[in-house]
């Protein structure tokens, strides 16, 4: 054995240490991110209780001729979100990445959330 990690075993490792900060209560839940090679998924966890209380993902149809690419996609999703969790009562959120980069398509989903209403 080599001792190095995969690609994957980092992000994991990333995972656990962004989620020992990251912690959603009932007044700020948490908004945890998976991105896939094509898809993108974001759900708002309230960790006391352990429920989801919205969720939303790139799988869903989405409105006929709005988003193009995957990053524009992924904008779409986290303002679909963002209204979602506004129907019930959510206006802030902590953000977890999941261990991904906060560039490219977590930023897309990140910057679509907050145009969407919610505080983070």
């Amino acid at each position: 054995m080599s001792g190095q990690h995969g690609k994957n075993e980092r992000r994991r490792i990333r995972r656990y240490r962004i989620r020992k900060r990251v912690r959603g209560g009932s007044e700020r839940p948490r908004l945890s991110v998976f991105r896939s090679a094509s898809h993108i998924y974001a759900q708002i966890i309230d960790d006391t209780r352990g429920a989801t209380l919205a969720a939303a993902s790139s799988r869903e149809p989405t409105p006929a001729g709005e988003a193009k690419n995957k990053t524009a996609i992924s904008n779409a999703v986290g303002k679909l979100l963002a209204e979602r969790a506004k129907a019930k009562g959510v206006s802030k959120v902590a953000f977890d990445r999941g261990g991904y980069l906060y560039h490219g398509r977590v930023k897309a989903l990140a910057d679509g959330a907050r145009a969407g209403g919610l505080e983070f």
